[in-house]
Order: C-alpha cells, then sequence, then structure tokens
C-alpha cells in the first residue's frame, strides 16, 4: 500500500485571521486595518469551513494547527477555543498537537494569553522583529523595547513553547549593531527564533519608496552577507541550530508546522487569502482562497466555501516545488521521493557538478546544502532546476 502524502511529509492546518491594528511598510501578507470586526460572524464562517475541509481531508491526522495573519493575538479567546475545539472534534489529532497562535507585543495581555492557553494553544510565535526603538519606529511597529520584554515575559510564563521574530539588515544597521542585538535575543530566547533579511516587496510601503529612490540607508550586498554568516555562528554557539535557512531552535523544539511546509507535506488553508495543498479525489491540489476579507465571508455565509481556486499539480509541478522546499531544510531533499515524483526534473550531472563545486552534499538518497553554501541557496536551486 502506498504511503500518502500527509502520511510522508505530515498534515496540517492553516487559520488566516486577516486584521492587524496598523499596515507595516514592509509587510506583503494579507492584512487590513478594520475599526470594527464582528467577531461571532467570522466565527461561525471559520466553523463552516472547518466542517468543510473535514470532510475533504477526513483520513488525515492533524500534526499542527497554525494561527496566522494578521494578528491572530487580537481573536477573542472564545473564538480561538471553538476553532481548537472544531478541528478535534473533527479530525484525529497526534497526541502532541503543536497549536501556535502569532502575536504581536502590542496586543498582548495576560488575562487574554491564559485564554488562549486555557483553549488549547500551547505555542506562541511573537512579532518583535527589532530591538532598538528607532528601528522598530523605522519599521512601522506600534511597540516599543520594554513592551516587546513585558510581552515575551507574559508568553513565556504562560505557554510552554515561545518563538519570536527579528529582521535584520534594515536601515542604517551595521555589523555591530546586528551582533549586539542578536547577542540580547540569544539571552531572551527560549526555544526557537526566526531571523529574516529584509525583503523589499513590490506592492508595500517599503517597496513603493524603493522604487522612487527614497530608501535610503540599506545594507550593501556584502554586509548583508556578513549579517546573515553572523547570524548562523552566534545562533549555533548559543545551541540554537540553523534547521531551516531562517529558522533556529534548540533541538527538539523545530516548528512543526513549518516543517509541514518544507517537507511537502498536507495543510488545509482556511481563511481570506489561505493557501493549501490537500488530496482531493486521490489528486495533489493547491486550494487558495478570495484576498478580500469581507468577500471570503460572504462566500462562505453564501455558499456554504471559502475556496477561490483548486488547481490539480502536475507531477513535475509537485517535485519542483518539493524541491525548493526542501533544500532550505538542514536535512536535505529526499532523492527517492523527489524522482518518484519526477525521475527527470533534476539530473545526476547537475547534482555532480554542485557536489564539485562544494554547493551540495549527497549521502546515500538525501540531498543537502551544506553550511556554508546556504547563503547562495538561491543560485544553487536555479542551476538544479532550469
Amino acid at each position: 500500500m502506498s504511503v500518502k502524502n500527509w502520511q510522508r511529509g505530515g498534515f496540517g492546518i492553516y487559520i488566516h485571521w486577516p486584521f492587524c491594528q496598523a499596515k507595516c511598510p514592509y509587510c506583503d501578507f494579507n492584512s487590513h486595518v478594520t475599526a470594527n470586526i464582528d467577531q461571532s460572524r467570522w466565527k461561525r464562517a471559520y466553523l463552516l469551513e472547518l466542517d468543510r475541509m473535514s470532510e475533504l481531508t477526513k483520513d488525515c491526522v492533524v500534526s499542527s494547527v497554525f494561527f496566522g495573519g494578521g494578528t491572530p493575538s487580537l481573536m477573542d479567546p472564545d473564538l480561538v477555543a471553538s476553532m481548537i475545539e472544531r478541528i478535534k472534534r473533527n479530525w484525529r489529532c497526534r497526541n502532541e498537537l503543536e497549536i501556535t497562535l502569532e502575536a504581536n507585543p502590542t496586543s498582548v495581555e495576560a488575562g487574554r494569553f491564559i485564554g488562549y492557553r486555557d483553549g488549547g494553544v500551547n505555542r506562541v510565535s511573537m512579532g518583535i522583529q527589532a530591538l532598538n526603538n528607532r528601528d522598530l519606529k523605522a519599521l512601522g511597529r506600534l511597540h516599543s523595547v520594554d513592551e516587546a520584554k513585558s510581552a515575551f515575559e507574559i508568553a513565556r510564563s504562560t505557554f510552554p513553547r515561545v518563538s519570536f521574530d527579528l529582521i535584520y539588515a534594515r536601515q542604517d544597521q551595521t555589523l555591530a549593531d546586528w551582533h549586539s542585538e542578536l547577542s540580547d535575543a540569544m539571552e531572551m530566547a527560549v526555544d526557537h527564533l526566526s531571523l529574516y533579511q529584509l525583503t523589499i516587496e513590490d506592492g508595500t510601503a517599503f517597496g513603493d519608496r524603493f522604487s522612487r529612490g527614497k530608501l535610503g540607508g540599506l545594507p550593501s550586498d556584502d554586509t548583508s552577507a556578513d549579517m546573515y554568516e553572523l547570524t548562523q555562528e552566534l545562533t549555533e554557539t548559543a545551541g540554537f541550530s540553523g534547521y531551516e535557512v531562517s529558522n533556529h531552535a534548540r533541538e527538539g523544539q523545530e516548528s512543526q508546522h513549518n516543517l509541514i511546509y518544507w517537507r511537502g507535506g498536507d495543510y488545509a488553508g482556511i481563511g481570506p487569502g489561505a493557501h493549501g495543498r490537500i488530496e482531493i479525489e486521490g489528486k495533489r491540489c493547491a486550494t487558495e482562497t478570495p484576498l478580500a476579507p469581507g468577500k471570503w465571508l460572504e462566500q462562505v455565509e453564501n455558499t456554504g466555501s471559502g475556496d477561490g481556486k483548486v488547481e490539480v499539480l502536475s507531477n513535475e509541478e509537485q517535485a519542483l516545488e518539493y524541491l525548493l522546499m526542501s533544500l532550505r531544510l538542514k536535512e536535505g531533499c529526499d532523492l527517492v521521493h523527489l524522482r518518484a515524483l519526477d525521475r527527470y526534473l533534476v539530473s545526476d550531472n547537475k547534482i555532480s557538478n554542485l557536489i564539485d563545486q562544494n554547493r551540495l552534499i549527497r549521502t546515500k538518497d538525501t540531498l543537502v546544502v551544506p553550511p556554508k553554501s546556504r547563503i547562495l541557496l538561491n543560485a544553487i536551486l536555479a542551476e538544479l532546476a532550469r
């Protein structure tokens, strides 16, 4: 009997909450600022979608649930608890089910966090982004460093697992600045850190400023590369292994939900702008939902389905997606699985050439990008997949 994709890579549920208190200038996520939100109405829609999605994936066992956004910590604890209860009713779940909720420091209240914990959340991911007030302001964040540290302590005392994000290669940031800030972060961190290089995305306020030559002070490519190398050195020394290009964790504390993405598992995407990868009638499908919150909400209420687009993925598309995601991981790419999807996507000749350049390591049936070459990952992927 063949192994199902979710059995090999895991099955998760991603729930998107599209609302924020303010739109950050670097953010290209589907987030919206809205004064009034009828959370009881949204609750009904989310529960309807969870019921519908469970019928499509009823044989799957849930490994993880992730509340992302937007700012999910603006949700009423009752709304979060109701969704978790519905998931546990509709699906079989692993005993060690990971349930993560993203939070911004400005929306952290001890009582609200206790409500999330009591409702089933056992992991929080905090969007701190910087540890100095000047850069927080430049990034459009609404919190100060003191508020961030206070919120982090509340989370740390409430949940068994806590992660936080930082952005580096920011405007006017030096290598010494980042060394000092990351050292401070290492003293705060409990079990997991996500450390992202600032990218300028089209359609964002930063993207608009950059195109008009108004976004000054960005580090050079060489300085950004030095910051990346420093990040790997400091985190590894502190016991936070880089298990993925931008993610670092103590052993056993990796984000199980994100590992599903990188290992090519299945996941249901629920909420405005959510993407999914699930099996429908024996075929792996990519799903996506309408971006506009109002449109998604009305569609669920009027038709009973939040899907905007469902596309059957070819074997070549699946193989390419798996290659691009799995080589981000320290554990690498399973060549047997890759070639079961598409035996012709990556030739032995391409692999050998990159091995000769010390850009790849092959161990039996696994391909791994060595730590010193991870900074060249995009070029390596382009070479493999062309």
